[in-house]
């Protein structure tokens, strides 16, 4: 036999060998990456835990919030004077209406209660829309990445459905019976001030901040699922987020 022959020939087989091997890692590296993104979970199992935690988030918010003095008395989301209409406030203040006005600041809270009781079906929907892609860029986004994304894509809705609420349980609690003696009082006085008049959208104040305050909280209960493992209350949600925190 040609040894010099021999030994060429050998060398590339056992190189084409190795890089074979090389490959056939790789590729069930990647397969393995693939299919169990997250510590032995599967793209299923992402998903589930994603929606379950949404679940859990929402429900534990809205129930929060649309309880009596779910917004009143919670002083990170409490409705106050319209920021364009804190003069009216200080004015009506300086004319002896304070029983009014913290009348009229009662009844700003109990209409956004009221309007965050549509919020559940709406955050329903969206959490079951959830797709493969969403579900892995939540997992993996920031501490707020859950939220961010129910607030893509239910705001525009539940500015829709809270609105109507909102317009009736103002008129239910008479809501004007308040503002317009305080706007009127105010309003007089600009006479002699020579200020503009005070016309404020009370319904589209309250709408607006009564979703702002309803994702304040969801915000709250998503921070609590990631970071406390406490507060995962199921074994879907221990194996899924355990598996990013550790």
């Amino acid at each position: 036999m040609n040894i010099r022959k021999f030994l060429p020939g050998t060398a590339v087989c056992l190189i084409t060998l190795l890089a074979c091997d090389d490959l056939s890692k790789a590729v069930s590296t990647a397969n393995t990456v693939l299919n169990t993104p997250e510590q032995g979970l599967t793209n299923e199992e992402v998903i589930a835990g994603l929606k379950e935690a949404l679940s859990v988030g929402t429900n534990n918010s809205t129930a929060l919030a649309s309880k009596e003095d779910g917004f009143f008395k919670n002083e990170a989301i409490k409705l106050l004077f319209p920021p364009d209409a804190i003069k009216v406030r200080d004015k009506a203040i300086q004319l002896g209406l304070t029983s009014q006005v913290e009348k009229f600041e009662l009844t700003l809270n109990r209409a956004a209660e009221t309007a965050v009781k549509e919020a559940g079906p709406i955050f329903l929907n969206a959490i079951k829309g959830m797709s493969i892609g969403d579900g892995f860029a939540i997992l993996k986004g920031g501490k707020d990445a859950a939220t961010n994304y129910l607030r893509e894509k239910c705001t525009a809705e539940l500015q829709q459905k809270f609105r109507p609420r909102v317009e009736e349980a103002t008129q239910k609690v008479e809501l004007t019976k308040y503002w317009t003696p305080l706007t009127n009082a105010y309003n007089k006085s600009t006479l002699l001030t020579g200020k503009e008049e005070v016309t404020t959208d009370l319904d589209g104040y309250v709408t607006d901040n009564a979703i702002k305050g309803v994702f304040h909280l969801v915000e709250a209960e998503e921070a609590k699922i990631r970071e406390n493992p406490a507060a995962r209350v199921t074994d879907l949600l221990k194996k899924v987020f355990g598996s990013v925190s550790n």
